[in-house]
């Protein structure tokens, strides 16, 4: 009773964050983003994010994806990670409120949203009933199952030994969050237990304590095999939550006692007693460590040495005064924010090339990242030079207007044909497709080619230089014929059987996407020559 009721506990925390992510929709990183200006605010963001999901394991590997791709420096992964150990309190304060009592019905509205209601929003909002049901009952089960514990002479001798020794506690609580990766999981299960009567506080509250440690390997196995920045981002959830609780244990007994205090004085249920400890640890230790986010950044780097990498994917040119100002200089500030969306299509065309030759995944992950960054400035580019659009324009700032328009969505489509690449280049990966050593050459020789043209025909519009422009359209002529002969000696490889058909399948429409890919950078010559 007990294991079916941990797993339908950890299914409905699992099944409520999803529909809470999509009802939300796709914003948490925009919170991350904007929230994250000074460790205070970063605090808040994860505190957000955290509730949102439902899971600080969550919102803390979301933070180092983002450090791992460059675009969150590691300082400010630290105010989020903070604040995801305070948001992940609310699971426990929920647990607290006993709603147990109307799990069912809450399960029975659930799943009525989900399969009587056409509308995706009203699914969504089902998905949260249901897994937030789920939640509730997974936990009377467990309460259920756990009842025997109090009368085991084995179980109650392990509860005085850690109330006795409370580094013991927190092993055990490490150990089992550990196994089953969650430390809503493991903290409802210390709920139950000092529910049910089968442990003592001073033997709960270590065992909490160590379930904080034992959420951090999550984290530490996500960085692994990434950047230098999010290793540091996990040691750093791992340092945080280890002085923590050696900051408790120094104070345990007073702290027994406050506890204790505190469920006299406000008449707390057993669950709430130990949601309010939570609380007041994690809350606490955010308090006590938040001003030397600093110092920890310095411990963290030393520890882990090496140069870390951060890029910029916010807009950084885009002044919304100028707009009123000067329409002229508005656009000279768009059209250094459109070279630098070109910039960053070009850096994720090299980190696509990289994944194709080599299927380390960090280049998959990489060239996704920049192909989000593209995506963002394409539409906040979009939307600075329809405002400028609104004011009257000479000749010259119409016509560089209408070039602008142009070339950010030329950009944009270099960085969905990227992303094409990468998704076939991980087919092959699943699906254990083999690429002759010949083909592979052939790709990467492409790649140089198609590159190389994307960063010329940048500096053509950066300097308006018509004489690179048409260098471009040339390069690009060069680019259609390599496609149409590769085409050609892919064919005679296939016909020889020196490459499996799955394979030709994927490399035909990866030097597709590579002309199609030049077909855009052409486009954006054109208009520098049309400037003329």
């Amino acid at each position: 009773m007990f294991l079916g009721g941990l797993a339908i506990f950890l299914f409905g925390i699992k099944f409520m964050g999803d529909g809470l992510q999509k009802t939300a929709g796709d914003r948490l990183r925009e919170i991350l983003d904007k929230f994250t200006s000074n460790p205070l605010m970063g605090v808040l963001a994860g505190i957000i994010v955290t509730v949102l999901l439902q899971t600080s394991t969550g919102t803390t590997v979301l933070a180092i994806g983002l450090v791992n791709a460059g675009f969150m420096s590691l300082r400010q992964s630290i105010g989020v990670i903070m604040g995801a150990n305070v948001g992940t309190t609310i699971t426990a304060f929920i647990i607290g409120l006993k709603i147990s009592d109307y799990a069912l019905p809450i399960i029975a509205v659930g799943t009525f949203l989900i399969f009587f209601l056409k509308n995706k929003k009203a699914n969504n909002i089902g998905q949260v009933f249901f897994g937030f049901g789920a939640l509730f009952y997974g936990l009377n089960l467990m309460g259920e199952g756990l009842k025997p514990l109090r009368e085991l002479d084995l179980f109650m001798e392990l509860t005085v030994s850690m109330s006795e020794h409370p580094l013991l506690g927190v092993l055990i609580g490490t150990i089992f969050t550990v196994s089953v990766q969650s430390s809503s999981a493991a903290i409802g299960l210390l709920q139950q237990l000092f529910a049910q009567g089968a442990m003592t506080l001073d033997a709960a509250l270590p065992v909490l304590f160590g379930d904080n440690i034992g959420t951090t390997i999550t984290a530490v196995l996500a960085a692994l095999g990434a950047s230098i920045a999010a290793k540091r981002a996990a040691l750093t959830h791992v340092l945080f939550n280890m002085i923590g609780t050696i900051l408790v244990l120094i104070v345990i007994r007073p702290y027994i006692a406050m506890i204790a205090f505190l469920q006299e004085q406000w008449n707390l249920n057993p669950e709430m007693t130990i949601a309010v400890a939570h609380g007041i640890f994690n809350a606490s230790n955010v308090i006590i460590q938040l001003p030397f986010i600093g110092l920890l950044a310095f411990l963290v780097t030393k520890i882990i040495p090496g140069k870390e990498t951060v890029i910029e994917y916010k807009a950084q040119h885009l002044d919304p005064v100028l707009i009123q100002q000067s329409s002229a200089i508005a656009l000279g500030q768009a059209k250094k924010e459109t070279l630098r969306m070109g910039e960053l299509a070009e850096q994720g065309l090299v980190e696509a090339s990289k994944f194709v030759t080599t299927k380390v995944k960090r280049h998959a992950e990489m060239t996704y990242q920049f192909e989000d960054a593209v995506n963002n400035l394409d539409r906040k580019i979009t939307d600075y030079l329809v405002k400028i659009s609104a004011n009257s324009l000479s000749a010259h700032d119409s016509r560089l207007h209408s070039t602008l328009m142009d070339t950010v969505r030329d950009i944009e489509r270099i960085g969905d044909h990227m992303e094409n690449i990468i998704e076939l280049a991980e087919y092959q990966v699943t699906n254990k497709v083999k690429v002759s050593e010949l083909a592979q050459q052939d790709l990467q020789e492409m790649f140089d080619l198609t590159i190389e043209t994307v960063g010329q025909t940048l500096k053509a519009l950066d300097n308006d230089d018509i004489a690179e422009a048409r260098a471009v359209v040339l390069k690009e002529e060069k680019i259609d014929k390599m496609e149409r002969q590769l085409r050609k000696k892919h064919i005679m490889r296939l016909n020889e059987g020196s490459c499996e058909a799955s394979a030709g399948i994927t490399f035909v429409d990866m030097i597709s996407n590579l002309e199609r890919i030049g077909d855009h950078a052409v486009n954006i010559a054109e208009t520098v020559i049309g400037e003329e």
